[in-house]
């Protein structure tokens, strides 16, 4: 259907056609429409399942858990719920306060940036499940990991002081009303916000995938990759975290260096920097957290990131 549309306007309307311009119109046009089609209907699906998951209940759901159910239990919630960067201060806060242990809240901060429902479904659309499985278990593996890795440092001591004395107090419970309606209404609430804060990250990466896809030679984007190498993972790394974009906007740029023949771990590496490892999310880290910790939450991510571009890039052939 999508590609029929593109199509219809660029090859059909246009008269752009066996050109690297109407190459690129093309894949512009058709991955634009797939992609906002697809995340308006996934987000009010999972907006009318979701309407009660706040990030308060988020909280008191992880608060409840032993401490290595609460692990497992904040990675999954990280990949389920709708929260990027920006609600990483007053989640941070929320789960210092409810003494959640500063690890498992670390894991849910790296689980949620990165991974998402909708990033899966428009990922498994443009690129395949077999791509997407590997994304999503070797990000929730980083989150895991890291988890149990940075609290061994002690970073309670690397909090702003002010975090510490923040008492939120018990707010009312006010009885949540369940009724289809206001499910509704959540769900395009869910909608119009998310599509609202990500659509320019969506034209602007599928605006590159489309120029490298059209202009740019596949010998030429193998050549820059390094063929997967150690030092050409550690450029990938390197180069995706001043390119801040939501985990759907940086698709339509992994599925062009995928066809362009980039290896896989190389463009897994890249992903997660851009997601997870990006300089927005940082600046609003360091809110709530010293530099120590800030920059021991970095190095961590980066050194995970280029391990697993590498490890992956050395099972070439078995993948």
């Amino acid at each position: 259907m999508f590609e029929a549309l593109a199509d219809w306007l660029v090859y059909d309307l246009g008269g752009i056609q066996g050109s690297a311009l109407g190459d690129a119109l093309h894949f512009f046009v058709m991955d634009v429409t797939k992609i906002l089609v697809l995340l308006t209907l996934v987000i009010y699906l999972m907006g009318l399942l979701r309407a009660l998951l706040k990030p308060e209940r988020v909280r008191e759901f992880v608060r409840k858990r032993s401490n290595l159910s609460a692990r497992f239990t904040a990675v999954g919630l990280g990949a389920v719920t709708p929260f990027c960067s920006c609600s990483s201060v007053p989640l941070f806060i929320g789960f210092v306060e409810a003494g959640i242990p500063l690890g498992v809240t670390l894991s849910f901060l790296i689980a949620s940036p990165m991974i998402n429902e909708v990033a899966v479904v428009v990922l498994a659309s443009a690129i395949g499940w077999k791509f997407t499985a590997l994304y999503v278990v070797t990000g929730l593996t980083v989150a895991l990991i890291g988890g149990f890795v940075l609290e061994r440092f002690k970073p309670e001591r690397w909090v702003e002081d002010y975090v510490w004395k923040i008492r939120m107090g018990e707010a009312a419970q006010i009885e949540p009303d369940n009724s289809l309606a206001a499910r509704h209404a959540y769900a395009m609430g869910q909608v119009r916000e998310i599509v609202g804060r990500i659509w320019k990250y969506v034209l602007i990466g599928v605006g590159v995938g489309a120029l490298i896809h059209g202009f740019v030679p596949t010998d030429f984007v193998v050549k820059v990759a390094g063929g997967g190498g150690a030092l050409s993972v550690l450029a990938a790394v390197l180069i995706g975290i001043p390119l801040y974009s939501d985990a759907v906007g940086i698709i339509p740029i992994a599925e062009v260096l995928l066809h362009k023949g980039v290896p896989i771990g190389t463009v897994l590496a890249f992903m997660m920097a851009v997601t997870a490892l990006s300089f927005p999310e940082m600046i609003i880290l360091r809110k709530v957290v010293k530099w120590p910790l800030l920059a021991l939450f970095a190095g961590y991510l980066a050194l995970a990131f280029w391990f697993v571009g590498v490890s992956f890039n050395s099972l070439r052939g078995v993948l």
